[in-house]
């Protein structure tokens, strides 16, 4: 832990740090991913749905399916997302801040 640190202000300096390492694109991406997968995992769970189904329901094979639910795998298009998403009854929301 950083003694110099300012209190309540740790996430401001860890942004700005990531920022110039040029690496908070790279994390807000990945974290991006991470709760994408998590939300699509989850909700599976929830609906009972096993890879077998949530596969067929998307067209393609598991494997493509485990692809998909991989937080590092950053080759996953938005369209596969709203694909997955649509396959669970859900949509896929983006937005510009």
């Amino acid at each position: 832990m950083m003694d110099d640190a300012e209190p309540g202000r740790a996430g401001e300096n860890f942004d700005t740090f990531l920022e110039e390492e040029g690496l908070l694109q790279l994390a807000t991406a990945s974290a991006i991913r991470r709760v994408l997968a998590w939300q699509l995992r989850q909700t599976m769970v929830r609906e009972n749905l096993g890879y077998r189904e949530m596969a067929e329901r998307l067209m393609t094979s598991a494997d493509e399916l485990e692809r998909l639910l991989d937080p590092d795998d950053d080759a996953v298009t938005l369209a596969t997302l709203d694909r997955a998403a649509k396959a669970v009854g859900r949509t896929l929301k983006l937005e510009l801040a």
